[in-house]
């Protein structure tokens, strides 16, 4: 299938910042230039239907792609959804998002009304940033356009019409490598090279967000030995100042944001759960310590003492040689020749 050409057809329009769209010409494991040029082995011909990289003067001329789409006369094609989806059926007056005009009016395209047309007819429907896969902060309590993400506007067992669920990459912004490595599977799997995409219960690639920020921070070891920063220019655990990392499935601090550096723990910052579905409700409010790990970092505070005092003992016994290394006449070493 190395002659198949897939058209990834990007819609930006939904409730958002267009931050993960900025995000991923950042990417460098791979940039979004070796993508698109096909210049890594396995690749099919792609063709990107993007706003941010369009050299058209945009308009009806761009959006043919999409109406090609929906007639079927651009197979296979991905759908990738930017931003999270107002609930136009509580907007009788107008509307709350809109991409281009419908044919021959001057009444605008709703998002919703291009994922109902797109997404049954798409090879991979996939969500990019937290607003289009959860909603986001534009779906928190409150909020007056009922948004949502990509998995409550089409159902969280939705399939494509290939049989595969929502692609979810999340983040606010997403992190830059996690989505040109998504989008280099998903192209893989489309030339038949790769298997099913592996996908966690939220949707979310499974090899990018199957540990904990815990898990790879390197500020993990001072939890471990109740050592808690009280401040942010503190080398040591942040729990106490806010952070969820322990309990928020994200490879930033592994990764790094853009390469390998930067990424909220490794700078300081707490970890506020931005990759995960109940993101912002359920982590706010900010920088208060979170309910679980007052407990936890307690019992770590009581047990830590006693590490760090066994620890410090064995550290000043590692931290000097053995005996046997002097200069003399004698052997000390234990080494008793034959």
């Amino acid at each position: 299938m190395a002659d198949t050409l897939v058209n990834v057809l990007w819609i930006p329009a939904g409730l958002s910042c267009d931050g993960d769209s900025v995000a991923l010409t950042s990417a460098m494991q791979p940039t979004i230039e070796e993508i698109a040029l096909g210049a890594l082995p396995g690749l099919p011909k792609v063709r990107f239907h993007w706003p941010l990289i369009e050299y058209s003067l945009g308009g009806q001329e761009f959006l043919q792609a999409f109406f090609k789409a929906e007639r079927g006369e651009l197979d296979p094609f991905v759908l990738v959804i930017e931003g999270s989806i107002a609930n136009e059926s509580i907007k009788k007056e107008g509307y709350w998002t809109g991409f281009g005009n419908k044919p021959g009016t001057d009444q605008p395209m709703t998002l919703s009304e291009w994922i109902d047309r797109l997404a049954p007819k798409a090879w991979a429907v996939m969500g990019v940033g937290t607003c289009a896969t959860y909603g986001g902060i534009h779906a928190m309590a409150g909020n007056p356009t009922g948004a949502m993400g990509l998995l409550d506007y089409l159902g969280w067992d939705w399939k494509s019409s290939a049989g595969i669920p929502i692609v979810c990459v999340p983040g606010c912004p997403i992190q830059p490598d996690n989505l040109s490595e998504t989008i280099l599977y998903l192209l893989w799997q489309a030339n038949g090279i790769a298997p099913m995409i592996p996908l966690d219960e939220a949707g979310r690639p499974q090899w990018l967000f199957s540990a904990t920020v815990h898990e790879g921070c390197d500020r993990a070891g001072y939890y471990e030995q109740g050592d808690f920063a009280e401040e942010y220019d503190s080398p040591k655990c942040l729990v106490k100042l806010g952070c969820w990392g322990p309990v928020v499935k994200c490879n930033v601090p592994k990764r790094g944001w853009t390469g390998g550096v930067g990424g909220c723990p490794n700078v300081g910052g707490i970890c506020i759960g931005c990759t995960m579905p109940g993101f912002p409700d359920k982590f706010m409010p900010f920088m208060d310590e979170p309910p679980g790990a007052k407990i936890s970092s307690t019992v770590s505070g009581v047990y830590g003492n006693v590490i760090r005092a066994m620890r410090n003992f064995t550290i000043q016994t590692v931290d000097q040689e053995p005996k046997w290394r002097h200069k003399g006449r004698e052997l000390t070493t234990g080494y008793r020749p034959r």
